[in-house]
């Protein structure tokens, strides 16, 4: 049973159409990489796809009830900074309702490498610290599905390596991912499909080798770079912008 189902998802705001026409279905197992330029959509389709901003067209995780939709996605936005001093535990044991010995708060925890920041107030860390906590509490809600927009923003190379790895193991052990990036290197190491938003709009969608070809990164990212595979996976090495008359 597809654990997602967008059908003509669309997005309006006065004469502008920041998201048109989507359709996608997310199937158990599947990490998919969300990626595209500044002003894809990809934020929009996010939270369209969560019912957080008005849409016509349907989305099957808009339509449950919010307590069954809770139980089904979890949702890490872009905004990152902590405002409240409560320590790393109770803030990701809100995931649980305040259970701070919910077997999910401490795997949680113990994930995003944050055990010995456990009684630290949450507010008092660093950005990329305050990242991993968010990951973290989204992780403990343990549902089928994680919705998460630019998760990696801030954080240093070694845990941005981690926290992909962490979407790869939870889509390869039964439940979907779908992650907003731009790091075209880490989606193509780690997705098992990319979608490719340009003008609100599906442009490409398949598994990383099929979509990351020269000509779509040329068109809709306006740069040239060197494509290889490494142990069998495709990867993807910036080298330029094209440039403007060219485009």
């Amino acid at each position: 049973m597809s654990v997602l189902v967008l059908d003509h998802l669309s997005v309006s705001r006065g004469t502008q159409r920041p998201l048109a026409e989507v359709c996608l279905t997310v199937e158990p197992g599947e990490c998919i990489g969300l990626i595209g330029p500044n002003g894809a959509g990809k934020s929009t389709l996010l939270r369209a796809t969560l019912g957080l901003v008005a849409a016509t067209g349907r989305s099957s995780l808009a339509a449950l009830p919010a307590a069954a939709r809770a139980r089904t996605a979890a949702f890490l936005p872009q905004g990152r900074e902590i405002a409240w001093p409560l320590p790393v535990i109770d803030l990701v044991a809100l995931a649980q309702g305040g259970r701070r010995t919910a077997p999910e708060v401490g795997a949680a925890l113990a994930r995003m490498d944050l055990a010995a920041l456990a009684q630290r107030p949450a507010s008092a860390l660093s950005g990329g610290e305050q990242a991993r906590v968010l990951i973290a509490r989204a992780l403990a809600q343990n549902t089928p599905l994680l919705l998460a927009d630019e998760p990696i923003a801030g954080l240093d190379p070694a845990h941005q390596i981690a926290c992909m790895q962490l979407f790869a193991d939870l889509a390869a052990n039964g439940r979907s991912v779908i992650v907003a990036l731009h790091d075209l290197a880490l989606a193509a190491r780690f997705c098992t499909r990319l979608v490719v938003l340009a003008g609100g709009r599906i442009v490409a969608d398949g598994t990383p080798r099929a979509v990351l070809t020269a000509a779509l990164l040329e068109e809709v990212f306006a740069i040239r770079c060197h494509l290889d595979e490494i142990e069998g996976a495709p990867v993807v090495f910036p080298l330029a912008p094209v440039p403007r008359g060219e485009r």
